[in-house]
């Protein structure tokens, strides 16, 4: 695995720690890549009965690394498995993945690192959280089946302000919206996401497998609407107006 992704156990539960500190653990491709293969090695290993994804530093995530996108050309393959472009695949893997997932979530949750969060069973928040899904500021329509699961979630009418406009939103107002089950003190928030997986992996293993996929239903409406958003991604990805947004993203960092 690589040192950017830290994996361990602790009684039936894999950790998935997003350690690019320096970056707030924004997500390259070797990440994904890593990501995927911990999540593959978890849904065949009869000892793994729950996953917990969690951030160092005081950050879950600040999304996808931007290089990646800055640098992706025409006509490049995205389609789950392409090498190119992990981040799909990384997404289908979590939103098929078939044992509870749990997140701990601090600081900057961005992107991808809030849609994750939709694929989850329960998720743990400090109050200073920030969650920002900025798909349109950046000329990118929404991932992660986002334009599915936060209306469904949210309404109709916070979807739009939170996918529309693109405005951020802290761990108190996820938790009124039914995206976080629980708030903590920033350094607690591992703990209480470790705690609430350990009672996970200790219950009935069938029982609660069979429970989450009546919860969840068919995941193929969950897995069609990803891949469709993927392609008006990849196409977005190469658009001018989204060329000038990376642009001006790299051009204010080397100021």
């Amino acid at each position: 695995m690589s040192e950017k992704i830290i994996v361990s156990r602790d009684l039936g539960v894999l950790r998935l720690l997003m350690n690019r500190p320096e970056k707030k653990n924004a997500l390259d491709r070797e990440m994904y890549r890593a990501l995927i293969a911990a999540l593959d090695g978890a849904a065949r290993d009869e000892t793994v009965h729950a996953v917990v994804f969690a951030g160092a530093g005081g950050n879950f995530t600040a999304g996808n690394d931007l290089a990646d996108f800055r640098d992706f050309a025409p006509g490049r393959d995205i389609a789950p498995g392409a090498e190119i472009f992990p981040a799909l695949t990384f997404v289908r893997a979590a939103a098929a993945f078939e044992k509870p997932l749990v997140a701990a979530v601090t600081g900057d949750a961005v992107g991808v690192g809030t849609t994750l969060l939709f694929h989850c069973d329960l998720v743990y928040a400090s109050s200073e959280a920030r969650f920002t899904m900025p798909f349109i500021d950046l000329a990118l329509p929404p991932e992660g089946g986002a334009s599915l699961l936060v209306p469904l979630r949210f309404g109709m009418a916070k979807a739009s302000q939170y996918l529309l406009l693109g405005e951020s939103f802290d761990g108190a107002e996820a938790l009124r919206l039914g995206l976080v089950n629980a708030l903590a003190p920033s350094e607690g928030v591992l703990d209480l996401a470790m705690d609430a997986a350990r009672r996970l992996a200790a219950k009935p293993r069938q029982a609660l497998f069979a429970a989450r996929r009546l919860m969840r239903g068919e995941p193929n409406d969950i897995l069609s609407r990803i891949d469709a958003e993927a392609a008006l991604f990849a196409k977005a990805l190469t658009s001018p107006e989204a060329r000038e947004r990376f642009a001006a993203f790299f051009a204010s960092r080397a100021r």
